[in-house]
């Protein structure tokens, strides 16, 4: 397997709010930048979004280590959290929805076929891969062009 390193971060102006992701692959030589912004998300939502986008772009199994300075992100995978709500019809352990199913349930999907290792890194700290990713997602919220739909359908504001 090709061992590749991804590194994410996520922004909202607000929460929710304005948002956007960052992300950069790297293999071997080979680097990547990505970013997107939405109109209207959460935090956490970009978090997992610019996870899901990196893994999607690879176009074979590949072994990955993953850099992170989302604790969401990293501990519902690392820790199982996410298993859990998904065996309990994607509710936590005190019986409340588990946010952001859609996105996870996408996430899930790519780790089936990818060999992932996610690290927590001390966001805004001496990681250039994770302050590169937080200038982009910090950018790609300024500038928000994408509709998260799943999250706008399920908050709508009244009219």
């Amino acid at each position: 397997m090709k061992e590749v390193t991804i590194y994410t971060d996520g922004a909202c102006s607000g929460n929710p709010g304005p948002g956007g992701y960052g992300a950069i692959l790297q293999y071997g030589p080979h680097r990547r930048e990505l970013s997107e912004g939405y109109r209207r998300t959460t935090n956490n939502r970009m978090e997992l979004l610019g996870a899901i986008r990196a893994l999607e772009l690879l176009q074979e199994p590949c072994a990955v280590t993953l850099y992170s300075d989302s604790k969401y992100l990293v501990d519902a995978i690392e820790k199982g959290w996410v298993d859990s709500w998904q065996r309990r019809g994607w509710r936590k352990a005190d019986n409340k929805p588990a946010l952001n199913r859609d996105l996870w349930q996408r996430l899930l999907a790519l780790l089936e076929r990818h060999k992932v290792r996610f690290v927590w890194v001390k966001g805004h700290e001496s990681n250039a891969g994770n302050n590169r990713c937080d200038e982009l997602a910090v950018a790609a919220s300024r500038a928000p062009t994408a509709v998260d739909e799943a999250f706008e359908q399920e908050n709508s504001l009244p009219q």
